[in-house]
């Protein structure tokens, strides 16, 4: 049964913007191993941009907004050993998904020059 369904499109120019001016923006929203992962790639802007609307979308999904103490950079967007992106919960948002049971969360990204996109379905 789906508990929630969340989409999510974003400018790249504005993470770029964010990204590259706010030295901060980077540790606030993103993990170390995500920032890694986006500082290697040639369009990197697009990779930030697309794991930006990846947390926006799980969110939405979620039902709940990212208030009540729950922040993106304890959302993850990792790549499974085929290049499948998958999302890891870090701290209260892995604790707050652990008591609600979900069975599985499934992520689809995509990305463009000026133009990134997430989706993010949650089953119970």
């Amino acid at each position: 049964m789906i508990h929630g369904t969340g989409i999510d499109l974003i400018e790249v120019a504005r993470i770029s913007r964010q990204v590259d001016g706010d030295t901060h923006f980077r540790e606030k929203i993103f993990s170390e191993k995500e920032i890694a992962y986006c500082e290697e790639k040639p369009n990197r802007a697009e990779h930030y941009a697309a794991r930006f609307a990846a947390k926006e979308a799980f969110f939405k999904a979620l039902g709940t907004g990212w208030r009540g103490g729950l922040n993106f950079a304890e959302v993850e967007v990792l790549n499974d050993e085929f290049g499948k992106p998958e999302l890891h919960l870090l701290g209260k948002t892995r604790e707050l998904v652990a008591e609600q049971h979900f069975s599985a969360i499934h992520l689809s990204l995509s990305h463009l020059k000026n133009l990134a996109v997430a989706m993010v379905i949650i089953e119970k």
